[in-house]
This record gives C-alpha cells, sequence and structure tokens, in this order.
C-alpha cells in the first residue's frame, strides 16, 4: 500500500471541503500512519486520530468500505483510474453522505 493514495485522499478532501481544525479519524493501516499523510495533515491545519485495534467505532467505515467494493470493484473493470474516481466520488457524495446527513458546513 502506498502513502501516496492516503495523501492524494487528503488532498482532494482538503480542496473540496475546505475544514480547518478537523480531527481526521482514520484506522491504523500504513497510509495514515505514512510520515508523508502526517505531514499533510498538519499542512491543512488538522489534526489525526486512530481507532484502536478491533475497535467497535470503525464497524461504520469498514461497512461503507465493504459496500464500495461491492458495488464497484467487484462488479467491472474501469478504463481508467480517473473513471473509477469519479464514481466514487459520485456515488460517495450522493449516497453515504445523504445517507448520514452530512453537509459541507457539518464539517463531516
Amino acid at each position: 500500500m502506498k502513502a501516496s493514495v492516503g495523501v492524494n485522499v487528503l488532498r482532494s478532501a482538503v480542496a473540496r471541503r475546505r475544514p480547518t481544525g478537523q480531527v481526521v479519524h482514520s484506522d491504523r493501516g500504513s497510509q495514515s500512519r505514512a510520515t508523508a499523510f502526517v505531514r499533510e495533515l498538519r499542512t491543512a491545519g488538522l489534526t489525526g486520530s486512530m481507532g484502536r485495534v478491533g475497535a467497535c467505532a470503525d464497524a461504520a467505515m469498514e461497512s461503507s468500505l465493504a459496500l464500495l467494493r461491492q458495488n464497484f470493484f467487484d462488479r467491472r473493470r474501469w478504463a481508467t483510474r480517473e473513471d473509477l474516481r469519479l464514481t466514487i466520488t459520485t456515488w460517495t457524495e450522493r449516497t453515504q453522505h445523504r445517507r448520514r446527513g452530512a453537509s459541507a458546513d457539518s464539517g463531516a
């Protein structure tokens, strides 16, 4: 797993939402612990938070990732990474964020 994946996702989220002082919660994956990711958090004025090993609070995120895998990765091949990125972004914004009531104003 490359740290650049996490860094790129973080940069994209910051560019879209322009958060300040928010806490970014992640699992203990290698991307979240990478020096480049931690540096990017600090640059954006964000605070990193990691769950404990086996923490049940992370189950919602794991469930979302499972849905993403079932709906996209396991169903077809993508011509380009950009096509996949746009599809995932659209799905996340339309489905996941509306389902849990997130908005740009809430910082979620």
